[in-house]
């Protein structure tokens, strides 16, 4: 993300979401200690007393933006778990949609929010309700296409750590190379080979999408 100010033009006012976004931002560049009121306001070029338009104080922004951070990493997990699907490779390959596109799953994001748990136990137990809630969520589509229990978690766990893992090594494969592979993903998460109808609806996706960040 850019580190510049981010003035609204002209004498726009500065919203809720604005003052979220900032923080974000500086979240993700710098760590929750850079976090500021007055950095922030720094950023958006309006004044400090703004802020409390919308937060009581620095810890009510903090609370919000776990909330932020909840509802859209872990919620388009969700929502993409929960897609309709036919077969087991189409529900997995629904998944994979969730890590491309402007309105993907934002990996800095959250290893930033990761980062932040190491200090806070707090935090730590939203980013440990939240793991589970995502495993939940990719155990479903397994049992959903007839997997036991425990097989269902044990791929669910084996699929989603291994998502979380490539961004911790920052592979960033071109996107042609990590498309060659999405058949045999799918194959090695669930046993079963995709169609090349179900391969050629994700990869159509992908190139619509591209953000280099295809699973």
């Amino acid at each position: 993300m850019e580190t510049a100010a981010l003035k609204p033009a002209g004498n726009v006012k500065v919203t809720r979401d604005d003052w979220l976004a900032a923080a974000m931002a500086v979240l993700v560049d710098a760590g929750v200690e850079q976090v500021k009121i007055l950095t922030l306001s720094e950023r958006l070029g309006v004044s400090r007393s703004s802020f409390y338009w919308y937060f009581e104080d620095r810890q009510h922004l903090l609370d919000d933006l776990l909330d932020v951070w909840n509802r859209s990493n872990t919620g388009v997990i969700q929502h993409h778990c929960a897609m309709p699907s036919a077969t087991i490779a189409e529900a997995v390959l629904n998944l994979f949609r969730c890590f491309v596109g402007v309105d993907a799953f934002d990996h800095r994001l959250d290893f930033a929010i990761r980062e932040w748990a190491r200090r806070s136990v707090d935090v730590r137990r939203v980013v440990d309700e939240a793991d589970a809630a995502r495993l939940a969520a990719i155990a479903q589509i397994y049992a959903r296409h007839g997997f036991a229990a425990v097989e269902a978690d044990t791929r669910a766990r084996i699929l989603y750590y291994m998502q979380i893992g490539y961004y911790a090594m920052e592979l960033n494969e071109p996107l042609d190379e990590r498309l060659g592979r999405v058949g045999g993903y799918v194959a090695g998460f669930t046993g079963v080979p995709a169609t090349s109808d179900e391969l050629d609806a994700f990869i159509a996706h992908a190139r619509t999408s591209d953000t280099g960040e295809t699973p």
